[in-house]
């Protein structure tokens, strides 16, 4: 090994602020921030990308906290203990299937590309998000890996943590099987995470200013399948080197989550991304006028044929001249 990251675990910090709660509230409004100034740039108020944001947030945590109660009954004792979302976990599967289904309602009245440049706004804020959160995970004691001798191994040197040691005494904390001790050196994913979430966020920003810096918009379905293919490949990957998660069938639930959504990024990507292109002039901007809010999002796809008009019989033709009649 040639060198590994020191690492001391600061759940409490100043005043009695819990890091991890910490960590998920700022991500949560940073993200929703985020997104909401990318969805006014397609007609979509800030208020009501913050009322989805909120719902989807809310749902999320709710959904992240039964499947963490579903897979692991045995610690929980009465319901304060499944109400107490700073113990135990919120997986991230279940909290993401359940916060598309809250949001889905009102994404389904926008039109289609706005619609979808609504989705690809939340992806963005929610990578940031993302990542802000695995400062908390990295910060309580979360999501080790085992042993390693690798050079970005991070090196345990003291301070409590939040890690249920899945194979051999629960109670006390451990990297694959090996209790954790001062100096012990593992996978710590947590880290890992963040890196390749702060790379995947830099990249869609970059994608972002590019288009804007040359006087476009990124077009519909872009961020979202990119967001969709990148978070299912990587964190498949990484959630191989956890040690003390709840498997089926020797996956994560993440892992299983992490199939279909890179299959539907692959599909948003070749074919949703294709047909949306009529929908959206040469700058990618919505070629319709709307009044910035729920209201006037209510139209449908502009490429639907309008009704021809009627001309007014009663109104004179143009190309004549009336003169004045004397009296």
């Amino acid at each position: 090994m040639l060198a590994a990251i020191p690492y001391t675990t600061f759940p409490e910090l100043p005043f009695g602020l819990n890091t991890f709660g910490l960590t998920l509230v700022v991500g949560a409004l940073v993200g929703a921030r985020l997104a909401a100034g990318y969805g006014q740039r397609f007609g979509i108020a800030r208020e009501d990308t913050y009322r989805v944001a909120t719902v989807m947030v809310l749902a999320g945590i709710v959904g992240s906290r039964l499947s963490w109660v579903v897979t692991h009954t045995d610690q929980v004792d009465d319901p304060l203990d499944a109400a107490a979302v700073w113990e135990g976990g919120l997986p991230f599967a279940g909290g993401f299937v359940v916060a598309v289904l809250a949001g889905l309602p009102t994404l389904r009245r926008w039109g289609r590309a706005q619609r979808w440049h609504a989705v690809g706004g939340y992806a963005w804020g929610l990578t940031l998000a993302l990542a802000i959160g695995q400062v908390g995970c990295y910060a309580v004691g979360e999501h080790f890996g085992g042993t390693t001798r690798f050079v970005f191994g991070t090196r345990y040197d003291g301070g409590t943590t939040r890690e249920v040691c899945l194979a051999g005494d629960p109670a006390q904390a451990c990297a694959g099987g090996v209790p954790l001790r001062e100096g012990l050196v593992f996978h710590n994913t947590a880290l890992y995470e963040l890196a390749w979430l702060l790379g995947l966020f830099l990249l869609m920003t970059a994608i972002v200013w590019r288009a804007r810096h040359k006087g476009r918009e990124v077009r519909p379905v872009t961020l979202a399948a990119l967001f969709a293919v990148t978070y299912g490949v990587a964190r498949f990957l990484t959630d191989t080197l956890r040690v003390n998660d709840e498997r089926l069938l020797s996956m994560t639930g993440a892992q299983w989550l992490c199939i279909p959504l890179t299959l539907t990024g692959i599909w948003l990507w070749f074919r949703t991304r294709p047909a949306l292109r009529k929908l959206v002039d040469e700058s990618g901007r919505i070629p319709v006028p709307v009044d910035g809010t729920i209201a006037g999002l209510l139209a449908d796809d502009p490429d639907d044929e309008e009704e021809p008009v009627a001309p007014d019989e009663l109104a004179p033709p143009e190309d004549v001249d009336h003169q004045p009649v004397d009296g």
